[in-house]
């Protein structure tokens, strides 16, 4: 009783409604928030505090920024029914409070413009060394035609490219990355054509900040992970394959992209990578000690760089003998990859 009597006195405020409001539309800031609302950051935190201890938001330290999502309690059948009746929606103030939206929604936008054009000329540089990105997504896309990818989770998730290349195909999504200034640009990215199934997306993805020597997740708790390009930062891949492995569900995939061993120098000295790409020997070591069975690999040549796909399937025992392990993958849709 004493939990349904604090959600109804946290939502009896004007300003806490229209909070929740918000938050059905998309995760806010508090800043974003108080931009809004037009008020200030104190007085919209004491809001806050009032909405998490009724279990109705749930805050989240990105950075500098903390963000705010519905939490638990937002999600009880009579409380979806008035924040999603027309009536509610149609009034004057909540279309105030959507229309200044827009204006956020514009602003992270721009922001994202700002970083691509200052960062074009170095992603350019990247991409000229291998074959174009679309080939190495058809390939991906190829490889996991079909396949379950149920919670899918996607690290260093970048821009977010990845989850739109797969999130359509997943019944939810984490996204994660270590730079909170990445996530801002997926969480941009995602709202730029919010229309249709691109809607259902951004409901059912979660950005997270974390590092991927130790994912912010339960053991078992997703049943699939991609990771494009990100590999080759870490300086113990083998680690973050156990982490992987350690989040994976029993029999989950796992779709790693990366590069073939190379000897660019550069990359590591102007451009941090770790790892100058990888050997299939390492590769195929690292999953088998990390009960991972390598099941399919993909080559593609075309530049100065040669791109891999290596995707593996999580077993109940470790192979003995990881170097030599099967190369047939268990799911039909899987064997027409290659094809």
């Amino acid at each position: 009783m004493d939990h349904i009597l604090n959600i109804f006195r946290a939502l009896a405020d004007p300003t806490r409604l229209r909070i929740m409001l918000l938050l059905q539309k998309m995760e806010l800031a508090v800043g974003e928030l108080a931009q809004i609302l037009d008020q200030s950051q104190p007085r919209i935190s004491r809001h806050i505090r009032i909405l998490d201890e009724a279990g109705l938001a749930e805050r989240r330290k990105e950075g500098s920024w903390v963000f705010l999502k519905p939490g638990p309690a937002s999600e009880l059948e009579i409380l979806g029914r008035i924040f999603r009746s027309e009536k509610v929606a149609e009034s004057e103030q909540a279309q105030q409070d959507q229309a200044q939206l827009s204006l956020v929604r514009k602003a992270r936008a721009e922001m994202a413009e700002r970083y691509f054009s200052a960062h074009a000329e170095e992603w350019d540089a990247i991409r000229s060394l291998h074959l174009p990105e679309e080939e190495v997504e058809r390939a991906m896309l190829a490889l996991l035609r079909d396949a379950p990818l149920g919670r899918m989770l996607d690290i260093g998730t970048g821009t977010g490219r990845m989850i739109e290349l797969f999130g359509a195909a997943a019944q939810s999504v984490i996204a994660i990355d270590n730079s909170p200034e990445m996530l801002r640009l997926a969480r941009a990215k995602l709202l730029e054509s919010e229309t249709g199934s691109e809607t259902d997306l951004v409901q059912k993805t979660e950005l997270k900040q974390g590092d991927f020597n130790h994912l912010p997740l339960e053991d078992a708790a997703v049943d699939s992970v991609i990771l494009h390009q990100v590999l080759h930062y870490a300086q113990h891949p083998e680690a973050v394959l156990d982490e992987v492995s350690r989040v994976l569900n029993p029999d989950g995939l796992v779709l790693i992209a990366d590069f073939a061993a190379h000897d660019r120098e550069d990359l590591r000295t102007e451009h941090a990578h770790a790892r100058l790409g990888f050997s299939d020997d390492s590769m195929k070591y690292w999953l088998g000690a990390s009960k991972l069975e390598l099941v399919q690999t993909r080559t593609l040549d075309g530049g100065e760089l040669t791109v891999k796909i290596w995707v593996a399937r999580k077993t109940a025992v470790p192979s003995l003998h990881p170097g030599s392990g099967k190369h047939t993958l268990h799911k039909e849709n899987l064997k027409r990859a290659s094809a």
